[in-house]
Parts: C-alpha cells; sequence; structure tokens
C-alpha cells in the first residue's frame, strides 16, 4: 500500500458527510490499532495526509460557520485532527494561527450553540448534531492542551454550552433527529 491516499488531490471542507478531516480523524483508532499490531502503514498515511493537507492552515474564516444544515464544523474538526497527531507544543502554536481568537471567545458564531428551530425538518435538525460535533471537538482540544493554557476554560465552557443545547434531543424529540443524532453523543460522551 502506498503511504500516501493515493485518489485525494482536494480536501473536503464542508460540514458533512464528506468532510476530510472527519473522515481521518474517524480512521485514526483503527490506524493506532494496526500500528501497535506492527502494521504502520495507515496511521502513516492518515497523519502523513493530515500534516499535508492542514499543518499550513492559518486564520481560518471561521466566521462563516455556519450554515444552515451544518453537522460539523469545518475548523473544529481540523482542528480536532490535529490535536490527535500533533505534539501539544506544536499543537499549541499551530491553533494559535488557525484560530487565533480563541482565548477571546472569537469568532463567536463558534463559541454560541446554533437553535434548532424546527427539530423535525431534515435539514435543520442537524444542527443539534453541529452542536454536539462542536462540544466533542471542544473537548478534545481542550484535553490536548496543557491545562494551564489560557485557552482551555473558554473551549471547556463552549462544549458545555453546546452540550447542553442538544444532548437532550438525542432521545425522545424526533425520528429526523434521533436516527442519527446519537453517534454524535457518542463521541462527545466518549471522549478519551
Amino acid at each position: 500500500m502506498d503511504r500516501k491516499l493515493p485518489h485525494r488531490v482536494r480536501i473536503v471542507r464542508l460540514d458533512g458527510d464528506g468532510n476530510t478531516a472527519f473522515g481521518l480523524s474517524l480512521a485514526l483508532p483503527l490506524a493506532s490499532a494496526r500500528a501497535a499490531d506492527g502494521d504502520e502503514r495507515l496511521l502513516e498515511a492518515v497523519t502523513e495526509a493530515a500534516k499535508r493537507w492542514y499543518s499550513r492552515d492559518a486564520a481560518y474564516p471561521a466566521e462563516w460557520e455556519p450554515s444552515g444544515s451544518d453537522f460539523l464544523s469545518p475548523a473544529l474538526t481540523e482542528a480536532e485532527l490535529m490535536a490527535s497527531l500533533l505534539p501539544r507544543r506544536e499543537l499549541a502554536s499551530w491553533l494559535e494561527r488557525f484560530l487565533p481568537g480563541i482565548i477571546a471567545g472569537e469568532p463567536p458564531s463558534l463559541f454560541t450553540p446554533v437553535v434548532v428551530t424546527d427539530p423535525t425538518d431534515g435539514q435543520i435538525a442537524h444542527l443539534h448534531g453541529l452542536n454536539l460535533s462542536r462540544a466533542w471537538c471542544w473537548q478534545r482540544l481542550a484535553r490536548r492542551l496543557r491545562d494551564s493554557d489560557p485557552r482551555v476554560p473558554e473551549m471547556l465552557a463552549a462544549a458545555e454550552r453546546h452540550a447542553a443545547a442538544s444532548l437532550d434531543h438525542v432521545t425522545g424529540s424526533d425520528y429526523m433527529v434521533e436516527h442519527w443524532l446519537v453517534a454524535y453523543a457518542v463521541l462527545l460522551l466518549g471522549v478519551a
């Protein structure tokens, strides 16, 4: 197997299923397990691709988020992936370049849970997923930085706000939400 991901020429920074950073992040546990068993090829391919595609990113325009039917934050899924791959010191400086306003809660749109006005609408209901996936990403980022990092309290507060906005909708709300939202709740509640 080639160490590069040969078929992917361009990355996808969308807010849904095709998000490249989210896909690589979901592949990491398997890649790590295979590496622990002596086959490092997948882990090397994922790591190389992520660093090639994202390591030079800076000043991400997170103020453009969210759109009307997101269930992933392109900014935070990329940051979460890099948090899984970079050493703590490198992550701190990469994150400062990528999302420089975190300590000030900027941009506000990234720190404010989205209100779901109609959970029975299949597109609007996606915003519950956005809240939970953002909570997961904020938690993961906070746990990868040093406790003394001044961004950590803002990240944890954002995670708590986002989780509170949508966690109660995982069950007992509407099929348009329930049939898939549990996947994001599992990510959030299973953070290690």
